[in-house]
């Protein structure tokens, strides 16, 4: 169980590279135009900014990287750690709606399950 969440939060750090890589124009995606606006377009912050928040999904990506790794081996701060990136990743992910819907009910999922999970004892079976 441990490996398998480990592994689902390092997977969502590699999803969160796609909002890294298409603001710095690093790669083009299909369905994941270039562009400088926020909120479905209702903010446009321009070419400068666009590619400060890209290097917010990049630390974002970082984070959990290091959640899922911290996870792996047991690390015991990666609970708050985690908490903080899904936290971060939410914020990052409403600004950039509709593109990134998809994160949204995943890192809601993440901070309930850290959140509720301790209180419920659902941590004990990664060893918390």
């Amino acid at each position: 169980m441990r490996i398998a969440l480990a592994i689902i939060l390092i997977a969502h750090g590699v999803a969160h590279l796609v909002g890294f890589v298409v603001p710095w124009r690093i790669a083009r995606l299909d369905g994941m135009p270039y562009k400088t606006t926020l909120l479905d377009g209702r903010l446009d912050v321009g070419d400068t900014a666009i590619r400060i928040i890209g290097m917010l999904w990049l630390l974002a990506a970082l984070a959990f990287f290091a959640s899922g790794l911290s996870l792996a081996f047991q690390a015991p701060w990666w609970p708050p750690f985690t908490v903080a990136a899904a936290a971060f990743s939410l914020v990052l992910t409403v600004s950039g709606w509709p593109d990134s819907r998809i994160g949204i009910p995943i890192d809601a999922l993440i901070l309930v399950y850290l959140l509720i999970g301790r209180s419920l004892g659902w941590l004990s079976a990664l060893g918390y």
